[in-house]
This record gives C-alpha cells, sequence and structure tokens, in this order.
C-alpha cells in the first residue's frame, strides 16, 4: 500500500493540482467523503462545494463547480469545471457574488425559470466565501 495519493486536479482550462497527499476530502453529490491511501476504486460526481487535502501536516482548501472524482490504484483523478485555491478567491467579489444572488433569489420562487440558476449561483459563492476564509486564518 501506497503511504501517498498521486491526486491530479483539471478544469477545462488547465491543470490545477498536481501533488502527492496524504488524505483528501470532497463534496460528492451524497455528501462529504474522504479519501486515504489504499482506498477501494471508485467514481463519483463532484457537487459546488469544497476539496480539501492534507500534505505533510498541512491543510489545503480549494472551492470546486461541479465535476468528477475517481480513485484508482492510490491515483486521485478529479475534472471539475472551475477549481479555486483558497489563497486565489477574491472574498470581496466573493461576497458581492452572494449579495447578488440572495438578491435575485428574494423575487423568485421555485417554479421560475430562473430559480436554479440563482441557486446555483447562491451555493457557489458561499462555497467561496467559506473556503477565502480558510485561507485568511492561516
Amino acid at each position: 500500500m501506497a503511504e501517498k495519493l498521486k491526486v491530479e486536479l483539471v478544469t477545462p482550462y488547465k491543470k490545477v493540482l498536481s501533488e502527492e497527499v496524504d488524505e483528501i476530502t470532497a463534496t460528492g453529490a451524497l455528501g462529504e467523503f474522504g479519501v486515504l491511501p489504499g482506498h477501494a476504486p471508485f467514481l463519483t460526481s463532484l457537487k459546488i462545494g469544497e476539496l480539501a487535502y492534507r500534505k505533510d501536516g498541512v491543510s489545503h482548501h480549494m472551492a470546486l463547480n461541479w465535476g468528477y472524482f475517481e480513485v484508482e490504484n492510490d491515483t486521485v483523478t478529479v475534472l471539475v469545471e472551475t477549481a479555486e485555491k483558497a489563497d486565489e478567491i477574491d472574498l470581496e467579489r466573493a461576497k458581492a457574488a452572494l449579495g447578488r444572488a440572495e438578491t435575485e433569489l428574494k423575487g423568485l420562487t421555485p417554479e421560475d425559470k430562473n430559480f436554479r440558476i440563482y441557486e446555483a449561483a447562491l451555493e457557489r459563492a458561499l462555497i467561496r466565501v467559506q473556503v477565502a476564509g480558510k485561507a485568511a486564518r492561516r
């Protein structure tokens, strides 16, 4: 059994992460899950959420936007629409997006055709604010 996991995280635009890590957690469609070296192979979809990993005792956090997560032979492959490292998130911009999404949602009902669009925008903004806050606490 390997002592580390090899993680490759890719968006349609670039490779965001290529590291050997001790453990990784992410937000799947059915909830949060964690992976350690020696984990059984699996594939799951990811929803808007946080990905965290620990490397040499240091925790790192990222905000993700939809994708897939695969584990096989101590290699984790993450394919997502967008990924932002905590220290790269503009907190003020994320807070502004949160405010805009909240304002738009107030005037909509779940039956409105734009409801899901603003609901996803709200979820993305919330995750970005939470993850950016973790970088600020370092």
